[in-house]
């Protein structure tokens, strides 16, 4: 159910327009290009809205789910850092390999939690995607170790991706990390830890799905 004042809700552009993606509708008119990179024409499924890298959406749907799961380990009264990592290792390397930082989370260590957002339209995992629910997700958790396992060794950390499909499907990885955060978050108010899921999972997906929906939007023209 729509909750306004718990920010739970989408506007009436951003349900239609998520609508017409989630049933695989026309998301852009024939031969339109996007407003950010005219050089790229628009898909009707919405992949290269999904994915363009201009206009600034990616990084306000990353963020948005970073702000929603801090402020669920707020909730969970867990302790963190956010964007950690820049130029802590002996080596000066200036990567940043955790969104969020939690001490003491995984066999005593902290855990550098990075999100990454992937489409299961992309090309390089279109074929595997469509017969394995969770494939494009699950690349994108080992893209991550790739790029992160290195530095998180060095620092004493443990690298836990939090990587999640637009269409809403998470990796076994962040799985297994908002499970955990939902029972943190159960046993800290009370609260059965069913309803700590459902509550965790909603507040992540309806962000998810605004920010998908503002990037359609914001490229699209308007469709009868």
């Amino acid at each position: 159910m729509p909750t306004p004042h718990k920010n739970l809700h989408l506007d009436p552009p951003e349900f239609q327009m998520a609508l017409k993606w989630w049933l695989g509708l026309d998301t852009s008119q024939n031969g339109s290009s996007c407003s950010f990179c005219p050089s790229h024409a628009l898909d009707p499924l919405g992949h290269h809205a999904l994915t363009c890298k201009s206009g600034g959406d990616s990084i306000f749907r990353h963020n948005s789910l970073g702000d929603t799961f801090w402020e669920s380990c707020k909730l969970a009264c867990i302790a963190g850092q956010i964007e950690a990592g820049s130029g802590l290792d002996v080596e000066g390397s200036r990567t940043r390999p955790a969104d969020i930082l939690l001490p003491n989370w995984e066999f005593g260590k902290p855990a550098a939690l990075d999100f990454t957002i992937t489409s299961a339209l992309n090309p390089s995992t279109l074929n595997e995607a469509s017969v394995m629910a969770g494939f494009a997700a699950s690349a994108a958790e080992v893209r991550k170790h790739v790029a992160n396992d290195e530095k998180c060794s060095r620092l004493g950390w443990v690298c836990i991706p939090l990587s999640v499909e637009t269409y809403g499907c998470w990796g076994e990885e962040a799985g297994r990390c908002l499970d955990r955060l939902a029972t943190r978050i159960a046993t800290r108010t009370g609260c059965p830890k069913s309803s700590a899921v459902s509550g965790l999972y909603g507040r992540l997906s309806i962000g998810l799905v605004r920010a998908n929906a503002r990037a359609l939007l914001a490229r699209s023209s308007s469709l009868s």
